[in-house]
C-alpha cells in the first residue's frame, strides 16, 4: 500500500467532501450573473492585452507576463516598468477569452486578461493542487465556455463546479506525486531550450556574415501581395475548400493547413487570393507581427499576411525565411501605432544578405538539420517531453478522480500491476 493509499484510509475513511468552487476560492473581479454572497472577496488585477505588453517588454527583466494563451515563448519586464500592474502571490488562472487553459504562478507577475483565483484559506485548499485538480477538469471548463467568435466561459458555471478537498496532507501528497512528472517535463524542457539557443546562436552566425552584399527583399520577389477577409457575417462565404490563413496560425513554421476555409463565392467577394505553395508569409498586424511562415500548399490569406513569392532564380525560399526569422525582433520594432503594425512597404525594404545561390542552399540544408532536431514530433526530446506530458494527465486523472463517498481510482489500482508500478515509481521518487 502505497503513502497516499495509507493517507486516504487513515484521514477519510468515511470519503472526500465535495464543495462549490467559489466558497473555497477569491477571484479576481465581480462576475456579471453570480450572486453576491458568491463573492464576498474579490482580488483586483489590471490586464494588459498582448499588444499593450509590447510597449514594457524587456528581456532583461525578471517579471513575468501571463498571457491568456498556451505560453510558447515566455515574455518579461522590470518592475519599474510594470508599474501599478505589478502583483505578487500564489495564483491559478484560466484565460477570459479564446483557448481554455489552467496556469499556475507564484511569485512577482503581471497577466493579460485572466479570471485569476487563489485559495481562500491554505491550510484547507492548497493552490498547486487547485492547479492540478482544475487542469484534471478542462473539458468540463471548456464546455462553459461560449460564444460566436472568441469564446468566454460563463464564470457562474465554473464557480459552481464542485470539486473535493481532502484533507491537506492528502493533497499534499498527491502535489508532490505529479509535481514529479512535471519536474521530468521541466527538465526536459530545459534541455530542448538549450538546444535551441545552440541552434540560434550557429543560425545567428551562419547568417550575420558582413562581407555579403545585402538586398532588398523587393528585388528578389516574383511577387509580393497582402490578401483578404470574406464578410464574416455572410456564412456562404465560409465553409468550403479553399484554405485560408489568418496571421495567428504564423509561427516561425511550415503552414500545411489552415483552420478556416472560404468558398469561391467568398473568394470573389474579397481581397483573398490564391498564392502558390513555398511562398514566405511574415505577419503585418498586432501580437504576431514580425512573426514568419512558409506555406507547403497553395492558399489564400487575409490581409494582415505579406506574401512573398521567392525568385527561385536568384534566392532559395528557405533562405529568406530564416533570415527573416532571424529579424524577427527587428522587423516587430518597425512596428507603428497602437498595435504596432507594419505595412507591405516596410517588408519591402527590408535587407538581408544574399550570397551565391549554391551557397544558400548549402546553408539551408545545414539549418534544415537544426530545425528538425529542435522541433520535430516524431523525434528526439520533442517527442520524450510529449510523452511525459501524456503521461502525468493520465495519472493527474488518475489521482484526482474521487467519488463522494471518498473511493478514487487509486482503490482499484491492484487491478492494475503496470499502473502500480508506474506510480510507486513516481511516488518514491
Amino acid at each position: 500500500m502505497s503513502k497516499l493509499d495509507e493517507l486516504l484510509k487513515e484521514l477519510c475513511p468515511n470519503g472526500i467532501k465535495f464543495v462549490p468552487l467559489w466558497s473555497v476560492t477569491t477571484w479576481d473581479k465581480k462576475f456579471n450573473g453570480v450572486a453576491r454572497d458568491m463573492q464576498s472577496a474579490i482580488n483586483p488585477h489590471k490586464y494588459y492585452l498582448a499588444t499593450d505588453f509590447n510597449a514594457i517588454e524587456d528581456e532583461k527583466g525578471d517579471v513575468p507576463y501571463i498571457p491568456t494563451g498556451i505560453i510558447d515563448k515566455k515574455r518579461f519586464t522590470t518592475e519599474d516598468k510594470a508599474g501599478d500592474f505589478l502583483r505578487e502571490g500564489e495564483i491559478v488562472c484560466i484565460p477570459w477569452g479564446g483557448t481554455p487553459n489552467v496556469k499556475y504562478h507564484k511569485g512577482k507577475y503581471v497577466t493579460g486578461d485572466n479570471r485569476i483565483c487563489t485559495s481562500n484559506d491554505t491550510a484547507k485548499l492548497d493552490n498547486r493542487f487547485l492547479y492540478h485538480l482544475l487542469s484534471s477538469r478542462i473539458d468540463e471548463i471548456a464546455s462553459y465556455y461560449r460564444g460566436a467568435g472568441i469564446q468566454h466561459p460563463s464564470m457562474l458555471s465554473v464557480l459552481s463546479m464542485r470539486i473535493p478537498v481532502p484533507p491537506l496532507e492528502v493533497q499534499r501528497e498527491i502535489v508532490r506525486i505529479l509535481d514529479n512528472f512535471t519536474e521530468l517535463t521541466a527538465e526536459l524542457t530545459a534541455e530542448l531550450t538549450a538546444r535551441k539557443k545552440q541552434y540560434e546562436y550557429y543560425r545567428d552566425t551562419l547568417l550575420s556574415k558582413n562581407n555579403i552584399d545585402a538586398v532588398r527583399i523587393v528585388d528578389i520577389c516574383k511577387s509580393i501581395s497582402s490578401g483578404g477577409t470574406p464578410k464574416s457575417s455572410v456564412k456562404e462565404y465560409y465553409g468550403g475548400s479553399i484554405p485560408w490563413l489568418r496571421t495567428q496560425e504564423v509561427n516561425f513554421s511550415e503552414i500545411k493547413q489552415t483552420e478556416i476555409f472560404i468558398t469561391e463565392e467568398g473568394l470573389r467577394n474579397s481581397s483573398a487570393k490564391w498564392i502558390p505553395a513555398h511562398c514566405v508569409i511574415v505577419a503585418m498586424y498586432g501580437a504576431t507581427v514580425g512573426r514568419v511562415a512558409i506555406n507547403t500548399i497553395p492558399l489564400t490569406t487575409n490581409q494582415a499576411c505579406c506574401n512573398l513569392e521567392i525568385d527561385d532564380k536568384v534566392a532559395n525560399y528557405r533562405y529568406v525565411f530564416y533570415c527573416l526569422k532571424n529579424k524577427y525582433r527587428f522587423i516587430k520594432s518597425l512596428g507603428q501605432g497602437s498595435q504596432t503594425n507594419i505595412n507591405l512597404q516596410v517588408v519591402k525594404d527590408i535587407k538581408i544578405p544574399l550570397p551565391p545561390l549554391n551557397e544558400q542552399n548549402k546553408l539551408v540544408a545545414v539549418l534544415d538539420n537544426f530545425e528538425k532536431i529542435c522541433n520535430d514530433l516524431n523525434i528526439g526530446l520533442p517527442a520524450e517531453i510529449e510523452a511525459r506530458q501524456k503521461q502525468y494527465e493520465f495519472y493527474r486523472d488518475q489521482l484526482l478522480t474521487f467519488a463522494e463517498n471518498g473511493e478514487t481510482i487509486l482503490t482499484d489500482r491492484q487491478t492494475d500491476r503496470q499502473t502500480d508500478r508506474q506510480t510507486d515509481r513516481a511516488e518514491s521518487d
